[in-house]
């Protein structure tokens, strides 16, 4: 009976142990896991609906002073554009404020949603943020039509994945930007011919590969439109 209580007992204890060593296994890989976690650099976000919206659409008059006061509350300055092709993360630039509040802006009441890169001139740029869709029109329709004035002096030149904003399509002789449009510099080293012309207001630190491969894509017609629609969705990422 003693050797069977001992072996009873040793048994327990040896139970007990694996249970403890178990534990403990089980806590450290959360603790790991959860430091990856916390110590991840990108962290995207699903962008809710901005509520912080205008009281009225805006105009080239209004735009400027609600983006004054927006730029004061939404201080993000990292944004993914989600592709079929990959990812394209961006910085914006604080230098260029303005800018930087409007595609914050746009991308928190989901604009660029659905939008695509409707514009690719090979081994030059990829343009976004338009679309012939009726969607796309209702929603420059709530928010309104405005344009923005150009921010060329703050020393940032055209490299390339340079990230900046065309001018927009009207006489425009002071070359005023379409705040819903934007082209990413594709060409090597850089399109330094539109340094002075156009306003860069980021630039892109992760997915030129997919820029790339954007820009190889088939197009017709003398606007370069692609063949095939390549969509996007903006998100706006922690850092």
């Amino acid at each position: 009976m003693k050797h069977l209580l001992i072996i009873s007992l040793l048994f327990i204890i040896a139970c007990n142990n694996s249970n403890k060593q178990e534990s403990t296994q089980k806590t450290t890989a959360t603790i790991t896991t959860t430091t990856v976690v916390d110590t991840a650099k990108t962290v995207q976000k699903d962008t809710v609906l901005d509520t912080d919206i205008p009281g009225e659409r805006l105009t080239t008059d209004t735009a400027i002073p609600f983006l004054f006061e927006y730029e004061k509350r939404h201080k993000e300055r990292f944004v993914r554009i989600i592709t079929e092709y990959g990812n394209i993360d961006i910085e914006l630039f604080k230098e260029t404020p303005y800018h930087r509040a409007n595609f914050i802006f746009l991308a928190k009441q989901h604009y660029f949603d659905g939008t695509i890169f409707h514009r690719v001139v090979k081994d030059f740029v990829i343009q976004g943020g338009n679309s012939d869709t009726w969607e796309v029109s209702k929603r420059r329709g709530r928010i309104g039509t405005y344009l923005l004035p150009p921010d060329t002096k703050k020393g940032f030149k055209h490299h390339r994945g340079i990230v900046s904003m065309p001018s927009s399509d009207i006489d425009n002789p002071y070359q005023f930007a379409s705040p819903y449009e934007f082209f990413i510099v594709v060409q090597k080293p850089g399109a330094y011919h539109l340094d002075g012309g156009y306003t860069a207001f980021g630039k892109v630190i992760a997915g030129m590969e997919v820029a790339d491969k954007i820009n190889q894509v088939e197009t017709e017609g003398k606007d370069d439109w692609p063949k095939k629609d390549i969509k996007m969705k903006v998100v706006i990422l922690d850092k």
